[in-house]
């Protein structure tokens, strides 16, 4: 479905390209996820193809990408995969599972999701 080039440009924009004040702030400031957003775009520059499809490809990428982080959606993903029972945490895990253990499964859903969503996004306008 993607790329080894899609992994690297996921992994220097989301995290190479990402700052402290981005990632402490973009759950909580439109500004910080939108900042974060384009950051994460940059690497994608060299991957999509000229063009209106590639712009709208970019536009699609950043865009997403601003809402999964902003909201940090894939808590809800974990949620629901764990049957979606109790209100939804921090993590989408139960309270009751470890703090670390937690934080890192929900990094991994949400590497997860942001690269499910860039493979599309590639494969319908690449």
């Amino acid at each position: 479905m993607f790329t080894a080039d899609q992994i690297v440009a996921h992994l220097v924009g989301d995290y190479l390209l990402q700052s402290h004040w981005m990632a402490t702030e973009k759950t909580k400031s439109n500004l910080a996820a939108f900042a974060h957003a384009t950051a994460y775009s940059l690497p994608f520059l060299f991957l999509v193809p000229g063009g209106w499809s590639g712009v709208i490809a970019l536009l699609l990428i950043g865009g997403l990408h601003f809402p999964i982080d902003r909201w940090r959606l894939a808590r809800f993903v974990v949620w629901a995969k764990n049957g979606a029972r109790g209100p939804v945490t921090a993590t989408g895990y139960p309270d009751n599972v470890p703090a670390w253990l937690s934080v890192w499964l929900l990094i991994i859903a949400d590497n997860v999701l942001h690269l499910l969503v860039n493979g599309v996004v590639l494969k319908a306008l690449g």
